[in-house]
């Protein structure tokens, strides 16, 4: 134990005083962490976040075990030891308390010290949660949106069972609560190791937008995560009014977030504003349902090449649209370049919740087995169909690699395409697309698809 702590200690026994005191707080003061830089590119290495040799920590039941190496996020072992005695000896130091109670203090401080000296490797999942979020205390939701925009700018444009989605700026945060013991919508809250996979998986994911010749696969599909932020605190007030005009305009189904506590945590998401839903979206022509199936395709194809990825949940909701000036959009998929023309139309893939990754060091994934009723939906609904053939592909071994769930997908999208969205089409557009379904079910990759079907040849510029 550090003599300067016992000194204050028996300084303190000698006053016979036991209030609590900023003199303690300065001997155990953690000094805060630097932030991380970049998150897209280089500039972020999954090696010096994850590594198979040494578990950190223990996971949900329901998920795979990251085991993650995050030193080099993470404040020293002085630090963490110091962290851990201060927030030992504050609980100790509440109310007036007699000198017996100094003298256990101090000797259950010893114990502490030669406690986390001994077991200096684990690394609680909110500790790891905040390193790689580049903090060391939590924020409040204002202090992240206040980045972004004036907070009576805040708008809410979506929600889901795990969290709720606003705009800010040009940017949109998603809002997910953890750790808490409160029923959100009627589902237990994640837990901060579950958020850590998907903050891993998702930052793993803005890899791929790098085009610098040294990386044998890049797109830029997938949705951009500009930050990630632990956060502490109830709503704001400005989130609280944006959620309720969404309620009055459209019927939340979520409960209202007044109802969490005050010292409710949560990971804010900020992401790249990537455009409309297509269930919401309105396709003009064939075109752009052409160019949305090749982006697809494309940006699966090289995420497969890359990190064995397989998304798993690629409904219509998970698929955002917005149109703008470019005519083409680049992949580079195993070193071959690949361009093709977009008619205008960008797309963004979202939701990586359900999605299975080999980053190199690890796999991370959802067990999918602990989740029954996903596979117990309306018979004949093209969603719930396309997760009963996941669970007959990969016959409940979520872990593995099966690049066929994508094909799963991309099938699910031309069934969208042809009977749920309106759009101009030519009875030959109707033939060809449906030629291409037919041929696609006989593929068992994104990957083999965009290399080899002759249905993406006309839009291909290089």
């Amino acid at each position: 134990m550090s003599s300067r702590l016992e000194k204050w200690l028996i300084a303190k026994k000698l006053n016979y005083s036991c209030e609590p005191s900023s003199t303690l707080s300065k001997i155990l003061e953690t000094p805060t962490m630097p932030p991380l830089g970049p998150m897209s590119g280089n500039d972020f290495n999954i090696v010096d976040v994850i590594t198979p040799e040494k578990a950190v920590f223990e996971t949900n039941s329901k998920l795979h075990s990251v085991h993650s190496r995050i030193r080099s996020y993470l404040p020293s072992k002085g630090v963490l030891e110091r962290n851990s005695l201060a927030q030992k000896s504050s609980s100790m130091f509440v109310g007036h308390e007699g000198c017996e109670d100094i003298e256990g203090a101090v000797k259950k401080l010893s114990l502490a010290s030669t406690s986390s000296l001994s077991d200096h490797d684990y690394v609680d999942p909110v500790t790891a949660l905040l390193a790689v979020c580049g903090q060391s205390v939590p924020s409040t939701l204002l202090e992240v949106f206040s980045k972004y925009c004036e907070p009576e700018n805040i708008v809410k444009v979506g929600e889901g069972t795990y969290g709720e989605a606003f705009k800010a700026g040009n940017t949109v945060c998603k809002i997910v609560p953890i750790d808490g013991d409160l029923l959100v919508n009627g589902e237990v809250q994640k837990r901060s190791e579950e958020l850590l996979e998907e903050v891993i998986l998702s930052r793993t994911l803005n890899n791929l937008r790098s085009h610098d010749a040294d990386f044998d696969n890049s797109c830029t599909t997938f949705i951009e995560t500009l930050d990630l932020r632990v956060c502490q605190g109830p709503y704001d007030p400005s989130l609280v009014k944006a959620w309720e005009y969404w309620d009055e305009k459209h019927g939340s189904e979520n409960d209202h977030p007044k109802e969490f506590p005050e010292k409710q945590c949560y990971v804010v998401f900020v992401l790249q504003h990537g455009g409309k839903d297509l269930e919401s979206f309105v396709l003009s022509n064939f075109d752009e349902a052409q160019s949305l199936l090749v982006q697809v395709t494309a940006g699966l194809a090289v995420a497969e090449a890359a990190y064995e990825f397989e998304h798993r949940d690629l409904h219509w909701g998970n698929i955002l649209l917005r149109r703008n000036e470019s005519a083409t959009v680049q992949f580079i998929l195993e070193g071959k370049k690949m361009i093709f023309r977009t008619s205008g139309l960008l797309i963004s893939i979202i939701d990586f919740t359900l999605s299975r990754i080999n980053t190199g060091q690890d796999i991370l994934f959802l067990d999918l087995t602990s989740d029954p009723y996903l596979f117990k939906g309306p018979k004949g609904d093209r969603q719930a169909e396309t997760y009963r053939k996941m669970k007959e592909v990969t016959e409940d071994f979520w872990e593995g690699s099966f690049p066929k769930t994508n094909v799963l997908w991309l099938l699910y999208l031309v069934d969208i395409l042809l009977l749920k969205k309106s759009f101009d089409r030519s009875s030959k557009n109707e033939r060809d697309m449906r030629s291409f379904k037919k041929r696609l079910s006989k593929y068992n990759s994104a990957k083999e698809a965009i290399v080899s079907d002759p249905f993406f040849s006309n839009l291909l510029v290089v």
